[in-house]
């Protein structure tokens, strides 16, 4: 069993010995843990496989990261409201994806929640006072980001805005690493980037065995669900927080008053593609147990585990609670 920050991969083996034929690497990339299992028989073809994984999430991080000056994400931060600022056609698609979800949700998901977000410092144990969110607030708005896929160009329509794509991104970077591992060849593989996995094939005859992590106990469980060729993405209180005066304060933000999301722990999401289960784990956070739920539901192929302020723990309606 191996441990990972917002997920754990629980492979429900018996007794049976460790198998060549499968291949593990982990790297520290994108503030989180990076890791990939494939099996292969040909371990010249693991190596270069594994390898282009981690390729393709350091360049992922290189283009998104707003903690990078030199990205291109912080130059549309820095520059976006004063002219349009010209990317890689892997963001706008990035962006429009976001901006459909926003869209979707009636705001709950907003990429723009970094014009308050930047604020925080968690690392410093740092928040912003109630006057600086009421200043920042006006920024939180998908509405003002225009892109222009013909001219590759993003521009704000309001001094202030800001955007990240750390709800998002990483569940991208695990599809293109997903796609990269099978135009290899392999067949059977996880990729993980913190709280988001995306799962190629099975685990050679049996389910993967994805486990939800308590948001109150690193060690523990919720559930397990099996599953095969499908994503599963956590937004959890516990991934970017600090506590002060017994008050969380985490990096989960709600788009329409700039304060920290409650109504839950942590929000799992699992349906096709990582990307997808990314934006929604954040978006039915957001939400809370009920409106998340009624947002699922009228999702096809989607389903949810939600953990509540509480930690009580809903299943939405296709997926089956443990007896």
């Amino acid at each position: 069993m191996r441990w990972l920050p917002s997920l754990m991969i629980a492979l429900l083996l018996g007794a049976a010995p460790a198998r060549a034929e499968w291949f593990y690497r982990e790297e520290a990339i994108m503030g989180t843990r990076v890791a990939v299992e494939l099996w292969t028989e040909d371990a010249e073809l693991a190596t270069r496989a594994m390898a282009a994984v981690i390729a393709e999430m350091r360049r992922t991080d290189e283009l998104m990261s707003t903690y990078k000056p030199e990205s291109q994400l912080s130059a549309v931060n820095a520059h976006a409201f004063e002219r349009p600022v010209t990317v890689d056609r892997e963001i706008i698609e990035v962006v429009e994806r976001a901006l459909e979800f926003s869209r979707l949700s009636d705001g709950a998901f907003d990429i723009t929640y970094a014009s308050v977000g930047y604020l925080y410092d968690y690392r410093a144990h740092q928040r912003p006072s109630a006057e600086q969110v009421a200043t920042a607030l006006p920024g939180v708005d998908y509405r003002q980001v225009q892109v222009d896929r013909g001219a590759n160009t993003i521009r704000f329509l309001r001094k202030g805005v800001r955007i990240d794509l750390g709800g998002i991104g990483k569940g991208h970077a695990v599809d293109r690493s997903i796609e990269t591992l099978r135009e290899l060849g392999i067949e059977h593989a996880m990729v993980n980037a913190g709280g988001d996995t995306r799962l190629l094939g099975d685990r050679r005859g049996k389910p993967w065995i994805v486990g939800v992590r308590d948001p109150r106990n690193e060690g523990r469980m919720v559930t397990r669900l099996p599953l095969e060729n499908e994503a599963i993405s956590t937004s959890g209180d516990y991934e970017r927080y600090f506590e002060e005066d017994g008050v969380r304060y985490h990096h989960i933000l709600v788009p329409g008053t700039g304060e920290v999301a409650r109504a839950v722990r942590s929000a799992t999401i699992i349906g096709p593609d990582a990307t997808l289960t990314d934006g929604l784990s954040t978006t039915v956070f957001v939400l809370g147990v009920e409106r998340g739920m009624e947002f699922v539901s009228r999702l096809s192929g989607v389903e949810a585990v939600i953990v509540d302020k509480d930690g009580r723990i809903f299943y939405s309606a296709g997926l089956a609670p443990p007896q």
